[in-house]
């Protein structure tokens, strides 16, 4: 009788086991992906070395907006993924002109607050016409970024985004949500 308590014991654990791999497994494969920040082209926003959680679902009812940072498959190689920010949406007409970005032909310049420092174009004006389904994105650390710019496909498509971007996790100094 006390060897049949100690085995459903056992197997009860065994079960609440199987099902948190199970539901971790699903969180991490259908609504959470994380990241982990290679390089410094999103400086000053997030960091190389960061780790990340983006949200897999945040597009599946909605568009992704400007400013957004998003997890992507790149363009020329789809098997490594970014991560930058969305500057242009399905439509946008973009100027760049002495480092400052234009849109849709206004006369004010997008304003980016987030920008790391004071950025360089070496040749211009640059001029985009975002495709449809698609977006043209830029790294925060316009100096030292490979981004939309420099690609020979220039555009984020709808179905390369992984994610929104939304949280730091560590290092513990840099916790928090991304702006």
């Amino acid at each position: 009788m006390r060897k049949k308590k100690q085995l459903q014991r056992l197997l009860g654990w065994i079960l609440i086991i199987m099902a948190a791999i199970i539901v971790a497994m699903v969180i991490k494969t259908y609504v959470i992906i994380n990241a982990i920040v290679p390089t410094g082209s999103m400086e000053r926003t997030i960091k190389p070395g960061d780790n990340i959680f983006g949200n897999r679902l945040a597009y599946v009812f909605d568009n992704p907006k400007r400013g957004d940072i998003i997890i992507f498959y790149a363009p020329d190689d789809l098997s490594q993924k970014f991560i930058k920010r969305i500057i242009g949406l399905p439509g946008d007409k973009i100027k760049i002109v002495s480092g400052k970005v234009y849109i849709n032909d206004s006369k004010t310049p997008l304003k980016e607050n987030y920008l790391k420092e004071r950025w360089y174009v070496m040749a211009g004006p640059l001029e985009y016409k975002v495709p449809k389904d698609s977006y043209f994105v830029m790294g925060d650390n316009r100096n030292n970024s490979n981004d939309s710019r420099f690609w020979k496909n220039t555009y984020v498509k709808k179905d390369y985004i992984i994610g929104k971007g939304f949280f730091i996790y560590f290092p513990f100094k840099d916790f928090g949500e991304m702006k």
